[in-house]
């Protein structure tokens, strides 16, 4: 009995196993156009409140065809993004600039997809930084100043 149960079992692993694999069978198309950006990540380090939010992602197509961009979208409301409703043109380069409420105090972390007709289809782009208070930045930059003056 304990035989065919554990036969059973592994029979079942198998198969489920069997179930997990992924096909590769897309073709992947050697001219569509391509995504190479300066950073796919934007520090803006600390900040202070209500301070320029606006920062640009910088790309460039190197595929063989038009670069497309038909939407982009934030994780939340306080990030809006605007990026280029043109064709960029292999060798071209364009931009997408994203700005964040600065309004909003404390370390955040945002996500920004972009949709193309690109190899890679959806690009994710992080955003990071601190937002604190005009005050608790001068008090940093006091205290650093006395440490450096040591």
């Amino acid at each position: 009995m304990k035989k065919i149960i554990l036969t059973f079992l592994v029979f079942v692993s198998v198969l489920s196993l069997k179930a997990q694999e992924v096909k590769s069978d897309v073709a992947v198309d050697a001219n569509a156009p391509v995504f190479q950006f300066e950073t796919d990540i934007m520090d803006y380090g600390k900040i202070v409140e209500n301070s320029d939010g606006v920062r640009k992602f910088k790309f460039k197509n190197v595929g063989k065809s038009d670069l497309l961009i038909t939407s982009v979208s934030s994780s939340c409301g306080c990030t809006v993004p605007n990026f280029p409703k043109e064709a960029i043109q292999p060798g071209s380069s364009g931009e997408i600039e994203i700005k964040y409420n600065t309004a909003i105090l404390g370390g955040f972390t945002k996500v920004i997809t972009v949709f193309s007709n690109a190899s890679e289809p959806q690009k994710m782009l992080r955003l990071k930084g601190i937002v604190s208070k005009v005050e608790d930045n001068v008090v940093l930059e006091k205290k650093s100043s006395i440490v450096s003056q040591k």
